[in-house]
């Protein structure tokens, strides 16, 4: 079973507070390239791998979908999810990706934002993501980005030079990392890039589009603390088809 942390309640109350859980898909930096790789949602089956608060699932059901089902582990994510309110398209239910089954061939789109890297077994999820699809459906998922993600110790350092570095190391030695984020002791899961593409490939998945995030000179203009995310990507973004 993955590791609950959303339901421990240092971890739900500092995620609360981040723009992306207050002001939804528009306080995602990355949500504006995801919109961009979706495919048309009207009449579509959907499913959202690690629905969290259910802001993807309350926009799909805005876009005429014919049913939108939100997974997510955490209870308390749940919970959120269904008292912010919806649509009578969309259901919710309690899943671990780690162990996740979807009924062959009843999706038409998998989404799935930030959960990925909390998956120990990347190629047990994408198999059953690729047969919960349709022949043709779309599998659209953001990650965090491997360089991200590599460093035992994942923050900016100054060189003597005063320029800000991200100290990348252990790159090639995949496996969980530990970090304390929000709270103590958060478990993720680090593969290479070549390592998830070629998970996909094997799987059987065409893949459509890869994006290493990079805020745009509008979004820094508005929040000038992106700036330093143009030194490393934060966000791997792929979109891939069966």
């Amino acid at each position: 079973m993955a590791q609950n942390i959303y339901d421990q309640s240092a971890f739900f109350e500092g995620y609360s507070k981040l723009s992306r859980s207050v002001e939804g898909l528009d306080g995602a930096t990355e949500w504006p390239a995801m919109r961009a790789m979706l495919p048309p949602l009207a009449g579509l089956d959907i499913v959202d791998l690690g629905c969290g608060y259910g802001w993807f699932c309350r926009f799909a059901a805005s876009e005429a979908p014919r049913s939108v089902l939100g997974i997510d582990l955490s209870e308390r994510m749940l919970d959120r999810a269904r008292a912010m309110g919806g649509d009578p398209r969309i259901r919710y239910q309690r899943g671990d990706l780690d162990t996740l089954e979807l009924p062959a061939s009843s999706f038409d789109l998998v989404y799935s934002s930030l959960a990925l890297h909390y998956v120990e077994d990347a190629a047990r999820l994408l198999g059953a993501v690729h047969q919960g699809l349709k022949p043709g459906g779309r599998f659209v998922f953001s990650t965090e980005h491997p360089i991200y993600m590599a460093p035992s110790q994942p923050a900016f350092t100054i060189d003597g030079e005063g320029r800000r570095i991200w100290p990348v190391d252990r790159y090639l030695i995949e496996g969980p990392r530990t970090t304390n984020w929000l709270a103590d002791g958060v478990v993720k899961h680090h593969r290479t890039l070549g390592t998830t593409l070629n998970l996909l490939i094997a799987t059987g998945f065409r893949i459509d589009h890869v994006e290493e995030f990079c805020p745009t000179e509008v979004q820094i203009a508005a929040y000038p603390e992106l700036e330093e995310e143009r030194d490393r990507p934060m966000f791997l973004l792929i979109a891939a088809s069966r």
